[in-house]
């Protein structure tokens, strides 16, 4: 490692980190001073601030070239500022979605933007770390800023105990992550990627040690996806939090986990690739499986889509085990870049699906049940028909965006060779597209409970409009977004 400078710094190329640091603690420091008496004002710069970085990063994206900052500590890349932007934009989304919920379980607090903003930086710092270090920080700045978040109703039961979970089992996944970083250090001598990928290349590199060290990291970066078998905390904590919570969980945090995983594994673990993608392969298998069998039995429609995230997850994880064949890295950009645009477009869905949960909530009913959508096309035939779009999108049903991101990330696994592993897949996502139909199903067919129309509030229900739309026109043109996953990814590999 080079001495520090001034020119090794490079502080413009954490221009957008060191913004919204300086936002949340500005925004902080005025909701103490006023007592919460500027919410309105704090929830908009909150939104505003998040849009503005995510649209600043989404236009820088496509001609960045990889600069490194802070003595080579954080990467600023293509992949980087994609993945950031996206995160950013999930974060403003949920903000939006999240506001009435919040107010109407007191919830609607300082802390709750300062929480979320600083979960957003954290994510931010996973996505453009290039050392264990760096990657560690955000890690826990991310985790430590969710658990606060999922207990902040503190006079509601589950809610406290969601959190605790989520505390007790992040601290043992944080371990294990810990764990397999310092058996990888022990073997190349080094914390920076970069240098990892050119020990554990070398012949003398200690492969015992590296293997070793590399199961305690799929672990702890299997848990932070919440695939099987270190998924137990995901139903849990979906429907123990608050809904506002829980979305925060379940869609931006995906991005910045798949990041982990390209930094880490890729950038970092390279040579170790028929080792690590055995791994997944493993971890897909179980995901796809367990995840689409057991939200089935489910009649809890955030605990339907916990498990629906766990064999999402597990989808993903297709892409990332099919990019290497013994020796051969020619198929590599075009399977990450697969699963990347799934991930994308994942977060996508989610935050429609959710959104609509949040828009039916009101004070004193969390329309958290799949029997609390029965009916929903006769009292509001709008956010029916956004749900069906995102819905069949889960299910990758066509012309929906998730055909296609699941067909590109099968074409990848048959490329490989995993002929068996893409007919298994195609059977669990006609598995999957049960549970899916069945809230379809509810909304259409079956006789509503409450019969007054709903009110969901201009912005969020444009936002929402917006949000199905995106769904459908992504479907339709997926070549735009899917060429800048490609193209992210080729810089990472340097191709």
């Amino acid at each position: 490692m080079t001495p520090t400078t001034f020119e090794s710094l490079n502080a413009a190329a954490a221009l957008p980190e060191i913004l919204l640091a300086v936002g949340v603690c500005v925004l902080l420091v005025l909701d103490g001073l006023t007592q919460g008496r500027k919410l309105d004002f704090i929830h908009g710069a909150s939104v505003a601030m998040a849009a503005a970085i995510g649209i600043y990063c989404l236009s820088a994206a496509g001609q960045a070239q990889p600069e490194l900052a802070f003595n080579e500590m954080y990467v600023n890349d293509s992949m980087g500022l994609l993945l950031k932007g996206f995160t950013c934009l999930a974060v403003a989304i949920t903000l939006i979605y999240a506001k009435q919920y919040a107010a109407d379980r007191q919830m609607l607090r300082g802390e709750f933007y300062g929480l979320s903003l600083f979960a957003l930086l954290g994510q931010m710092v996973m996505i453009s770390a290039n050392t264990f270090l760096l990657i560690y920080l955000g890690l826990e700045l991310l985790s430590l800023s969710l658990y606060a978040a999922v207990a902040m109703r503190r006079d509601h039961l589950e809610s406290s105990e969601a959190s605790m979970k989520y505390f007790v089992l992040g601290a043992l996944a944080s371990g294990f992550l810990l764990y397999g970083m310092s058996m990888v250090y022990g073997a190349t001598g080094t914390l920076e990627l970069s240098a990892i990928a050119k020990a554990t290349a070398a012949p003398k590199a200690n492969k015992l040690i590296l293997v070793f060290g590399l199961v305690f990291i799929v672990a702890g970066l299997a848990f932070k996806l919440g695939v099987v078998p270190f998924h137990m905390w995901v139903p849990d904590v979906y429907q123990g939090s608050p809904t506002a919570t829980t979305l925060l969980i379940s869609a931006a945090p995906k991005l910045a986990a798949f990041a982990m995983l390209i930094r880490i594994l890729v950038d970092g673990l390279l040579s170790a690739a028929t080792d690590w993608q055995q791994m997944l392969m493993f971890l897909s298998i179980l995901s796809m499986g367990i995840g689409n069998l057991a939200a089935i039995a489910q009649t809890n429609l955030k605990r339907m889509l916990a498990y629906s995230t766990i064999a999402q997850m597990g989808f993903m994880l297709l892409g990332m085990m099919s990019g290497v064949s013994g020796t051969d890295m020619s198929g590599a950009a075009s399977a990450y870049g697969a699963s990347m645009f799934y991930v994308v477009t994942y977060v996508l869905t989610t935050l429609g699906s959710f959104g609509v949960i949040l828009l039916l909530s009101r004070k004193g009913l969390d329309a958290d049940n799949i029997s609390d959508l029965n009916g929903l096309n006769a009292r509001a035939p709008w956010m029916a028909l956004v749900m069906l779009v995102l819905m069949f999108s889960l299910a990758g049903i066509p012309p929906m965006v998730g055909f296609y991101a699941k067909l590109a990330v099968l074409q990848a696994v048959f490329a490989a060779g995993h002929v068996a592993l893409t007919v298994y897949a195609v059977m669990m996502s006609l598995i999957g597209a049960f549970y899916y139909l069945r809230v379809v199903k509810a909304m259409y067919f079956e006789e509503p409970a409450d019969t007054a129309p709903l009110q969901g509030g201009a912005r969020p229900s444009a936002v929402l409009g917006l949000n199905g739309a995106a769904v459908v026109v992504l479907g339709l043109l997926p070549a735009p977004l899917m060429a800048l996953c490609l193209t992210a990814m080729q810089r990472v590999l340097g191709s």
